[in-house]
């Protein structure tokens, strides 16, 4: 039989790599209803949390009731709303830069703008720990795809200074989602600048988080839109609601307009997603202790995860992964941390290398110190009954 898909599955079981959906009755928060269980959880994006804030949801409703709950088209017919028109031209302006373009998720932003500026005749070189989406993006675009070793800038520069192609275009994660690490946005920009290339950053996990305004990795860092000429971010993590843009030069926005086939082919966004982001960008912009908490939680973890000897990885931002090793360990402690009432997902291959599954906890700005501690106490019960997370 041509397609036995059962073995194909069986094989994963076996591997200690199969994935399945946890269902939620509860709205995202620190606290959850997950499969019928309570449980305290640090497995969410929501790094504000926003996604459930009565100011957001307001929004939403307001808008639903103005301007109903579909779209009815792509964004280029008549989806195209005056919500999300100025949804666009305050993220620009957030950002620094002349213009948005929104595109209903991350991974079509990303594949939308490495197809739409890449072809044959171009090469695109990626850090070799980009997102998925990114990585998809540069293989399908036809261009000479390279990838560089994570965050090896000498690695990167002997790459670029083989290359003739027509159009070459870096493309870096901002913060890697599963190392929780940043870029070296300063020495990757240097480097574009060397060889006449273009830098491409996304966001996802920096944005809203990062930055003395929380506009991201690139605020953090000062660069303008000479120094990154493609900025992505996400509105899903950060900013609590959904979808995605790309900012850049008014000339690289009308092009993507026009060539970018994710964004023309494609139903916009509800206009109420559009109406609650304006809520969360002006929350994001005036309440700034949420980060200032949020860095608290991340020292207060870091601190006490150190000292319970466990395996942590280079981050200082919301993303903590405690690294384990085989990917049946990383289940095991994860399902150690339910019978305590703890939800931290698992991270395993094909998702992080071979050896390197991991604990990924992720904090946010709806924790309180006491929760964080209630995670570490966890972690110590487990760490004195094995010694399987000590370094």
């Amino acid at each position: 039989m041509a397609f036995n898909l059962q073995e194909d599955l069986n094989k994963r079981r076996e591997a200690g790599l199969f994935r399945q959906t946890l269902t939620a009755q509860s709205p995202q928060g620190p606290l959850m209803k997950i499969n019928g269980q309570q449980y305290l959880t640090f497995c969410s994006n929501d790094y504000l949390g926003l996604a459930n804030h009565p100011q957001l949801i307001e929004s939403f409703k307001q808008a639903a009731n103005d301007m109903g709950v579909g779209s009815g088209s792509a964004h280029l017919v008549n989806g195209h709303s005056q919500t999300h028109e100025n949804l666009e031209q305050a993220l620009a302006e957030f950002t620094g830069r002349e213009a948005a373009i929104l595109f209903s998720t991350g991974y079509m932003a990303n594949l939308g703008v490495v197809g739409a500026l890449l072809d044959k005749q171009d090469a695109v070189f990626e850090d070799k720990w980009n997102h998925a989406s990114l990585l998809d993006a540069g293989l399908l675009s036809g261009a000479r795809f390279q990838r560089y070793l994570h965050n090896d800038l000498e690695n990167l520069q002997a790459r670029l200074a083989r290359s003739e192609a027509r159009r070459k275009l870096i493309v870096t994660d901002a913060v890697f989602s599963m190392d929780g690490d940043c870029a070296d946005l300063i020495g990757l920009s240097h480097l574009a600048k060397q060889h006449d290339a273009w830098l491409m950053v996304d966001d996802a996990h920096g944005f809203g988080v990062l930055g003395k305004t929380g506009a991201g990795l690139c605020e953090e860092n000062n660069l303008g839109p000479k120094d990154v000429q493609v900025l992505m971010g996400t509105l899903g993590k950060g900013f609590g609601t959904a979808g995605a843009f790309v900012a850049g030069s008014k000339e690289l926005i009308e092009y993507l307009t026009n060539f970018a086939r994710p964004y023309i082919y494609t139903t916009a966004m509800p206009a109420a997603i559009a109406a609650a982001t304006l809520t969360s960008l002006d929350i994001v912009k005036n309440e700034p202790q949420r980060r200032e908490h949020l860095q608290k939680l991340i020292s207060l973890f870091r601190v006490g995860a150190t000292a319970l000897g466990l395996n942590l990885m280079a981050s200082n931002t919301p993303i903590q992964p405690i690294v384990i090793g085989e990917a049946d360990e990383a289940i095991k402690l994860t399902e150690q941390l339910k019978q305590q009432g703890i939800l931290v997902t698992a991270i395993r291959p094909p998702t992080v290398p071979q050896g390197t599954a991991r604990l990924r906890v992720t904090l946010s700005a709806a924790h309180t110190e006491q929760q964080v501690l209630q995670l570490l106490d966890a972690l110590k019960n487990i760490t004195q009954a094995s010694s399987t997370l000590e370094n």
